[in-house]
């Protein structure tokens, strides 16, 4: 139930901004907008308020925004000042970006609140010591605390969190010797690590051994402006590395079994939901900042085709012919389809393993 409510959530918040996006600027542009759905058609509930009929429909994974006169052969075609195509080339594109750029902004605002209310958390991994210990976890059995140093693991010594993390991570299920110092004091003790599935660097499912424990870390307030800078800072370095990632599946150098769908998406709600409200609102930043980079993808059916079919039309001076624009939507929508279906098989080996 938790990861349904947190999926609902965090799809309905985002979707919600993404199509809110559309919605404002087409309104300040004076393009009369007719519909405002969240999910696609067949529609569950609707109200008409003014021109706008807005409503919730059943297929939830998106939503849209119904324009009036945004397809250049549509039959009622009047050639108004309210319509989508009576506009110039740089507001239908300034209305077709507005969605993927209100992404953005919600991630960035996110972040701002996080940063602000709960402070900038500065991990310490660069020494031993225990900051976090899982409650009934393996190392508080054994009477491991926060604050204790951790001096070996098998007899090997470790000077930083990170590399005796690695020495657990290859005992998988095994009982490993410990030994740390608490107030000048030595303890040792033998540790059956747990089991713990990850997803390395190759799209596949790892097991790795775990004790219940991890690194300090301090957090720090942060000022008003201070914690949005932060935010601008967190969210262009999430867009960074989405992007670096996106060029890493064109050129080789990244798995596309890292692909995530819908699935993948539920769990990790239904996960970070567990672990608190503010981990929740995370998540959803960095989805939403995923979100805003997918849309301006160049694929027909997403913002970036429209933009594409918008440029075209600057090039050439007239907008594309239906047939042209049907023919290419169609193989736009078949690689989204063909997506879907990849991503969704990688989720479903995901939770099977």
């Amino acid at each position: 139930m938790t990861t349904l409510i947190a999926t609902i959530f965090v799809l309905g918040i985002l979707i919600f901004f993404h199509e809110l996006g559309h919605f404002l600027i087409a309104k300040k542009s004076g393009i009369r907008v007719e519909r405002f759905s969240l999910g696609f058609p067949p529609k569950l509930v609707g109200k008409k308020i003014g021109d706008t009929e807005y409503c919730i429909s059943w297929f939830p994974l998106g939503g849209y925004v119904k324009l009036a006169g945004e397809e250049p052969d549509e039959e009622k075609l009047e050639g108004k000042p309210w319509e989508f195509m009576s506009k110039p080339v740089r507001i239908r594109a300034l209305v077709i970006t507005a969605g993927p750029a209100m992404n953005l902004i919600l991630a960035i605002f996110i972040f701002w609140g996080i940063f602000f209310f709960k402070g900038k958390q500065e991990i310490h991994d660069q020494t031993t010591e225990v900051g976090l210990v899982t409650p009934g976890g393996p190392a508080e059995k054994a009477g491991i605390k926060p604050g204790d140093k951790i001096v070996s693991i098998n007899g090997i010594e470790v000077s930083t969190f990170r590399d005796m993390a690695q020495l657990i991570y290859q005992q998988v299920e095994k009982p490993i010797e410990v030994k740390w110092i608490r107030n000048g004091k030595e303890y040792t003790a033998q540790i059956t690590t747990f089991r713990d599935r990850v997803l390395n660097e190759k799209g596949e499912m790892q097991s790795v051994g775990k004790i219940g424990i991890g690194p300090c870390y301090t957090t720090i307030k942060v000022g008003f402006l201070k914690s949005f800078f932060l935010a601008v800072d967190t969210a262009i370095f999430i867009l960074i590395e989405s992007i670096k990632f996106i060029v890493g599946l064109i050129t080789g150098t990244a798995s596309i079994k890292l692909l995530g769908g819908p699935l993948f998406i539920a769990q990790t709600a239904g996960q970070t939901a567990k672990t608190g409200f503010v981990n929740l609102l995370s998540f959803m930043a960095l989805l939403s900042v995923n979100l805003a980079l997918i849309n301006v993808l160049p694929i027909p059916v997403l913002d970036g085709g429209h933009l594409l079919f918008l440029s075209i039309e600057k090039i050439k001076g007239s907008p594309l012919s239906l047939k042209q624009r049907a023919t290419l939507q169609q193989i736009g929508l078949a690689f989204l389809i063909l997506l879907i279906i990849f991503v969704t098989y990688n989720d479903f080996l995901r939770a099977i393993k």
